[in-house]
């Protein structure tokens, strides 16, 4: 299979004057509405306690004009739903039954969209906010581990690909090219980095050269960077790969894992005159992640339409 070639779901915007709308922030979306996510589940809890308004807002972001949804499979992997109580069964349920909400959403509304089952790092698991800071300790054997209930399960789902997303390191990065080399019955992206590389230094052109001995690699790009960042990262990469490239960064605010909250204030304006400046680079799809929301979204529909 050529990347980019017909049975890659995300070839339909490679290339074109109109790029693919990925969807926002979910779990911010979710605060917004009143859901307390103050627990280690953090947004996966409501797969168990409120699975309707996880399909509300997925349904939120497509009638503001996104083209991909993601699942609330971020933070939920089996180990994170067993330590709370589950059975391992029952996690693996909760899993699909992620990717049946946004299924559902995407039938109902948009039967044309595309559901990505997000990967989420060993950080969110953790809870520790070093997806941020590169700083983690686990070696790729340990990660392959870590991934690999969660992986199987989505790879066998209905989802049209997998969304790996902020990826801090290159042992986890090197842990999803295993898992994708070994199981690559779903296409893949690869969401990493900062405007050159990932968070532990590892470069981004790295990591494009790596991907070409990786099967069914749908795209690349990043996600959850500061969008003053993104232009730069699709400068670098449209001219390094014939692979789609996405962006779509959160908010411009910043995390504060000690206080766990976030520092600044989101502007759609901004955000979507930003956008502009990414899709003139060359990206093949753009989006929103972490503060953004329904209105960044619909903004990013009505610029590029």
């Amino acid at each position: 299979m050529k990347p980019g070639g017909p049975e890659n779901p995300l070839a339909r915007w490679s290339g074109r004057s109109r790029p693919g709308v990925v969807d926002g922030g979910l779990a911010t979306e979710l605060e917004r509405l009143g859901h307390d996510l103050s627990s280690s589940l953090w947004s996966a809890r409501l797969l168990a306690d409120d699975p309707s308004a996880i399909e509300a807002v997925h349904q939120s972001y497509l009638e503001a004009g996104a083209d991909v949804v993601v699942t609330a499979t971020y933070q939920a992997t089996v180990q994170g739903f067993v330590a709370r109580g589950y059975s391992e069964q029952e996690a693996r349920a909760l899993l699909l039954r992620a990717v049946e909400l946004a299924c559902r959403a995407r039938d109902h509304h948009a039967a044309t969209g595309l559901v990505a089952a997000s990967i989420g790092p060993h950080a969110a698991f953790l809870a520790d906010g070093s997806e941020y800071r590169g700083d983690g300790r686990a070696g790729v054997d340990e990660l392959v581990a870590f991934h690999g209930p969660r992986w199987s399960t989505l790879t066998a789902s209905a989802a049209d690909l997998l969304a790996c997303e902020t990826i801090p390191t290159w042992a986890e990065f090197e842990a999803l090219c295993q898992l994708q080399s070994s199981e690559p019955s779903k296409w893949a992206w690869f969401s990493c980095g900062d405007e050159r590389s990932l968070r532990d230094g590892a470069l981004l052109t790295d990591c494009l050269e790596r991907l070409a001995s990786v099967p069914r690699v749908a795209g690349v790009g990043a996600n959850c960077v500061d969008p003053g960042h993104a232009c730069g990262i699709v400068e670098l990469l449209r001219p390094a790969t014939s692979l789609p490239v996405l962006v779509y960064p959160n908010s411009g605010e910043v995390w504060d894992a000690e206080r766990r909250c976030w520092q600044g204030e989101p502007d759609p304006i901004s955000f979507v005159d930003q956008a502009r400046t990414w899709i003139d680079a060359g990206a093949d799809l753009v989006g929103g992640c972490c503060r953004t929301g329904p209105e960044h979204v619909r903004g990013l529909r009505q610029s590029i339409s």
